[in-house]
């Protein structure tokens, strides 16, 4: 009698595994009816069910995973995903999604590694050279971001992305070119605008710089201290006196304390061959500090440039007696900031 119950036992058991897979298809059709009629999450539900009857289908997961991406939920999404890489480790959509996703998670490490297994997907190239450059290896960001321009020039991100990467690799005439064009393809980033401008800066296209810095305050960038100074040291060195000094003042007034600004500002006018602009800047570090030696070497500068060199080499001499330390500068024939006379 126990002989007979063990063999009806697993008759019952054997029936019901094979009742599974046809109860998880009937489960799958519909969840599949419903996604096609945007009905995610009855879709969703159905899905649910077919995996309870059925773990091991891949397609199940990966349909469930679409269909939770289309609802926004991106954590379920992964997790069916995952599910469906673990059953077919070789499946590419499975590897595509999770390689999108972690990147989107900015998971990069794990980017990386799913581009990588995925080298013929769509994206692959684009999401390594997005990734090694958050991970600030900017040789493999180059490599691939070279890769994946060719296949899509009018991507912006990645356009903006290889004129940062040359940014931040210091090859500045290299990152020009790209941020150029990024600006060119998407007119609202004013952050981009005040980069390029930075770059032309560095590079010493002052004019160029000028451009871009009005480019991004017009476009709402935030007009911070550092951005007004950079505009003025700009339009200086572009022979905008007026809008340069103006600009600088602005700032020196809501830093009073701040006497390199004025001191720049002498400087540079004296370069630009302003000198009686240069001298007024001279007068006004004197009227703060009477012993200021560098202001008095600067201004007897001026006044030798002007033709006065008498009077002038007379103040050079003072304001050595003042700080010895500018001796060195008559002798290398340089002004307090560096430059040659």
């Amino acid at each position: 009698m126990k002989t007979r119950l063990a063999i009806l036992a697993i008759g019952i058991a054997t029936c019901g595994y094979a009742q599974n897979p046809d109860s998880s298809r009937i489960y799958f059709n519909k969840a599949m009816e419903e996604k096609k009629a945007g009905r995610f999450l009855v879709a969703s539900q159905f899905f649910t069910r077919s995996t309870q009857f059925d773990k091991k289908n891949t397609e199940t997961y990966l349909q469930h995973g679409y269909t939770l991406l289309a609802m926004k939920k991106t954590d379920q999404a992964k997790e069916n995903f995952t599910r469906a890489y673990e059953l077919d480790p070789s499946g590419k959509t499975a590897i595509g999604e999770l390689m999108n996703l972690y990147f989107n998670y900015r998971q990069f490490t794990n980017a990386i590694d799913f581009a990588q297994k995925c080298s013929d997907c769509d994206n692959s190239q684009r999401i390594l050279g997005m990734s090694y450059y958050q991970q600030e290896d900017y040789a493999n960001a180059e490599k691939y971001l070279v890769k994946a321009l060719e296949k899509d020039p009018g991507d912006v991100e990645a356009t903006y992305t290889m004129g940062r990467n040359y940014l931040d690799m210091e090859e500045y005439k290299k990152a020009v070119p790209y941020y150029n064009k990024a600006v060119k393809m998407d007119e609202t980033k004013n952050v981009w605008m005040y980069e390029l401008g930075l770059l032309y800066y560095n590079l010493g296209d002052y004019k160029n710089a000028l451009t871009f810095f009005e480019d991004a305050a017009s476009h709402g960038y935030n007009k911070t201290n550092d951005f007004i100074e950079n505009m003025g040291y700009a339009s200086l060195y572009s022979g905008q006196f007026d809008k340069g000094e103006n600009l600088l003042l602005d700032i020196w007034k809501r830093k009073p304390g701040n006497k390199d600004i004025l001191r720049d500002m002498s400087e540079i006018l004296y370069q630009q061959k302003q000198y009686d602009r240069s001298l007024s800047y001279c007068q006004k570090l004197m009227e703060i500090d009477m012993k200021d030696g560098k202001a008095l070497y600067q201004a007897g500068l001026c006044f030798q440039k002007k033709g006065e060199k008498d009077r002038g080499q007379q103040m050079c001499d003072k304001a050595i007696e003042m700080d010895p330390s500018l001796e060195s500068l008559r002798r290398k024939k340089e002004m307090p900031g560096g430059g040659g006379l």
